[in-house]
């Protein structure tokens, strides 16, 4: 009976060190999502290129993201309001190579919109950073 009850408590420890790595992962991923998207909020559209993941920068030149990015978000004018709304979490991904990924879905207001939802989706890189391999904006 001891060790049926050691063996619960061990399996309760490991499941919830898995969840407070998960956490961490979801807290990281998260905070740089935002870090990325406030370059973009400051028109630094080249230092967001950068920024981005190597996925990111292999599939889209520089100035291929300069001309996509400026047309769609200047107009938006200024942020107002940004809030995460879904953190969803993949390891597969339509044509993209497996790994780890947080898709993130942000409710927000701008300027010139007073709703849009902003989805990032955050890559986990080899050097264990997280960083933006795709935006979408609508």
């Amino acid at each position: 009976m001891n060790k049926l009850i050691l063996a619960a408590i061990l399996a309760c420890m490991l499941s919830s060190t898995a969840l407070l790595a998960t956490d961490d992962k979801e807290t990281k991923a998260v905070k740089a999502a935002k870090a990325w998207l406030e370059l973009i909020d400051s028109e630094k559209y080249a230092e967001s290129w950068d920024a981005a993941a190597a996925y990111f920068k292999n599939a889209l030149t520089k100035e291929k993201w300069l001309e996509a990015v400026a047309p769609v978000r200047k107009p938006l004018g200024k942020l107002v309001t940004r809030k995460i709304d879904t953190k969803d979490y993949k390891t597969e991904l339509p044509g993209t190579p497996d790994g780890e990924y947080y898709i993130l879905q942000f409710k927000t207001s701008f300027e010139n919109k007073k709703t849009a939802v902003e989805t990032v989706t955050m890559m986990l890189e080899k050097d264990g950073s997280w960083k933006s391999s795709g935006y979408f904006i609508k």
